[in-house]
């Protein structure tokens, strides 16, 4: 091993924004902000998921290949309904016509697409029950 993954880092127009809305869908707080650098982790001491200020970011066109997804993440979730309701309230848009937890493609508030993915047997639970 060379070394361990410490941060998946966005580009965005708006940090602080990106990091507000991942941080709700993921239940993580964030744990590092300055002006152009948002970290999304459970503490100051955790790798996670951050957001760096690119004034010029195009945000990706789901499907045109001209202008690709860059990244996606996959989001697990126990309950794909349920799910697709509070990341439209919290601002995503849908990028897929199917019915949801049929191919659920979303786009973050700054166009990054992501997945909603029902929770495979061999995981826990996302809700932390034991169900």
């Amino acid at each position: 091993m060379i070394g361990r993954l410490h941060h998946t880092v966005v580009d965005c127009p708006d940090p602080l924004a990106l990091a507000s809305f991942w941080s709700e869908v993921l239940g993580t707080p964030i744990s590092f902000r300055s002006d152009d650098f948002v970290v999304v982790a459970p503490d100051g001491e955790h790798s996670g998921l951050a957001f760096q200020r690119a004034p010029d970011h195009r945000p990706p066109v789901w499907g045109d290949p001209a202008r690709p997804q860059q990244l996606h993440l996959d989001v697990m979730v126990d309950d794909v309904a349920a799910a697709h309701a509070q990341v439209l309230e919290l601002g995503a848009r849908r990028l897929t016509t199917t019915p949801p937890g049929a191919g659920d493609v979303y786009a973050d508030p700054a166009g990054h697409p992501f997945c909603l993915v029902p929770r495979p047997g061999w995981a826990s639970p996302v809700d932390g029950s034991d169900r």
